[in-house]
């Protein structure tokens, strides 16, 4: 339980009439997570290897019909990283207010977490990484084009420690995995889909949707396709035995804590079991897996709104962490919360809510009784028709049903947006509005056709595209259809030529086909790995004309034995962050 950091180590001698003092030099004291007696100790040998040790990671991303993911090359134990985080901890407010205490709390990992869930963020501290949503990355680097923290942190260091442009969700995550293992503390990503982000910690996420079904972005509140925090492992002798374990860790700036962007620890126990009331942060980490949903009409011209529809079971959804020892997704969604729509997860949500004080008070913007039972006349969903893949048309199916035992008129109002992951609405795509009439009980099918030519302009770096109708029905209630659409970008392809040998040289190939019907400009290759390279290579692959194919070869010289990760990223004029990894083993 010492104080971790680094030390002065001096020998001191004494005779009977001098004494002298010399100084062996100075070491770094870490926490361990193999020692028993330490507040991180974790049991399984396999696990301290995964959750300290390794220096490759898997993020999960995309949405929760299709999850897609990539690599990230944590290095947490390349060049001057330590350094680094060694001086994250004396650069945070907490230790500019009071370096004496800062530094005796500094064997607390529970302490130390939430420190640094704020020094990562850019937000009051000058931390690490500032973060942007906007969809517009210009003066600094698109936050999917990073393939490791260590560059990230170098160039924090290097600035003279000016926060580096930009992050998002998964970054910081990262950033702050790599700063917790290299200290000693087991650490890993976690993946949340479907996430809520309650700003005002009614439990509820409110979205609101003009008579065009255009998704409005005037609430605080939103539901991300994604988003990754992070869990770490420690005891919580402040809580209780029961609590200890997983902790939530977020260093995404979301919501101020004791007016600091930090977050967490919560305990995920305290989570599951609806404790929103121990620390840290709890009501905001529940509400992220659990809230509640309300879809609104917003009139823009008047004010009112009115509810479409609501859902309990949207949020938190397949919640996603890299298995131990294999490149292979684990789903923790039950660790999380007990099964959605069982009488025992709803026991925990009405619990949460009283704990909050959210039972007995009159909630003036909820919806009422009668709001919440009306029964829409008819159903809608959209199905997809083809590939999607970014530079192929998005072709879908707009499935409307009519529930009723008479003829139904409806009026549809469609648009189509590109969004980054948040679900921010940053470009219109397409719009269109049809009438139509179903007969009793009658299944109508209309097809929509979204050309490459016509997405390809306004997409961002996400490749995320929202497609909504918003069915006016005659005499009944409105119906809201709604789909996260999520493109794939084309594949890249990693050779390693021959054998992978300590200071040998190897050849390594990266294959590239165009899959489009234009030439493709600007083309970038972004290699890096841990023991494999140091630093970022940074090849320029000349254009490529429709349906060519690239072969860009460069030599490794693995520096440390065992297997390695090598991290790719390729980018061009129409295609931004192709992201692949392979293993190699040396």
């Amino acid at each position: 339980n010492a104080v971790i950091g680094r030390y002065k180590l001096r020998v001191q001698s004494a005779s009977s009439d001098s004494s002298s003092s010399a100084s062996l030099g100075t070491f770094v004291l870490l926490f361990n997570p193999w020692s028993s007696d330490d507040d991180v100790f974790m049991p399984s040998k396999a696990e301290c290897e995964e959750y300290v040790l390794e220096e490759f990671g898997i993020i999960f991303a995309g949405n929760k019909n299709r999850i897609s993911s990539f690599g990230w090359n944590f290095g947490q134990f390349q060049g001057d990283i330590l350094d680094i985080c060694l001086s994250m901890l004396d650069r945070s407010l907490s230790y500019r207010q009071d370096p004496i205490t800062d530094a005796s709390h500094r064997n607390d990992p529970k302490y130390l977490g939430r420190v640094l869930s704020a020094m990562v963020n850019a937000n009051d501290d000058q931390g690490v990484v500032l973060g942007n949503w906007s969809g517009n990355y210009e003066g600094g680097k698109s936050p999917s084009s990073w393939t490791g923290s260590g560059e990230i942190l170098q160039n924090w260091k290097k600035s003279g420690f000016r926060p580096v442009r930009y992050g998002q969700c998964w970054v910081f995550a990262a950033v702050l995995t790599t700063v917790l293992r290299c200290l000693g503390i087991p650490t890993r990503t976690i993946t949340n889909f479907s996430s809520a982000h309650d700003a005002d910690g009614n439990l509820r996420v409110d979205e609101f949707y003009d008579a065009s079904g255009n998704h409005l972005d005037r609430a605080a509140d939103s539901i991300w396709n994604f988003h990754v925090w992070n869990e770490s492992w420690f005891t919580r002798s402040d809580l209780g035995p029961s609590y200890s374990g997983w902790q939530i860790l977020d260093a995404t700036p979301q919501e101020a804590s004791e007016g600091i962007y930090q977050c967490g620890p919560a305990s995920r126990k305290a989570i599951k079991e609806g404790d929103v009331e121990l620390d840290y942060d709890c009501p905001f980490v529940f509400a992220e897996v659990n809230a509640d949903c309300m879809y609104w009409n917003y009139d823009t011209s008047t004010g009112k709104k009115t509810l479409i529809f609501s859902q309990s079971t949207v949020i938190g959804q397949a919640i996603s962490t890299k298995a131990v020892g294999r490149d292979d997704r684990v789903d923790l969604t039950n660790d999380y919360k007990y099964e959605e729509g069982s009488k025992k997860e709803r026991d925990v949500f009405k619990k949460a809510r009283k704990k909050l004080g959210l039972e007995d008070k009159f909630d003036p913007t909820a919806p009422t009784q009668r709001e919440i039972e009306q029964k829409p006349d008819v159903s809608g969903k959209f199905k997809v028709a083809g590939p999607l893949q970014v530079g192929k048309d998005l072709n879908l199916i707009l499935v409307l049903a009519n529930l009723q035992s008479d003829a139904k008129t409806v009026h549809i109002n469609m648009t189509a947006w590109s969004t980054v992951y948040t679900r921010r609405p940053v470009h219109e795509i397409w719009k269109d509005s049809i009438s139509v009439t179903l007969s009793p009980k009658e299944e109508k099918q209309f097809p929509i056709k979204i050309p490459y030519t016509e997405y390809q302009q306004q997409l961002t770096t996400d490749n995320m595209i929202q497609v909504t109708a918003l069915c006016h029905v005659e005499g009944g209630i409105q119906v809201l259809v709604q789909r996260d659409i999520n493109l794939d970008n084309p594949t890249i392809d990693i050779q390693v030529l021959g054998e992978a040998k300590v200071n040998r040289e190897v050849d390594v190939e990266v294959i590239f086909t165009n899959p489009i019907d234009t030439e493709v400009t600007d083309c970038v290759l972004q290699v890096e790995g841990s023991d494999l390279l140091r630093g970022i290579l940074e090849i320029d692959v000349p254009p490529l004309k429709p349906g060519e194919n690239s072969s860009t070869k460069f030599k490794l010289v693995p520096f440390e034995a065992g297997p390695k990760h090598l991290l790719v990223n390729f980018s061009c004029d129409k295609f931004a962050n192709i992201k692949t990894f392979k293993m190699v083993n040396v």
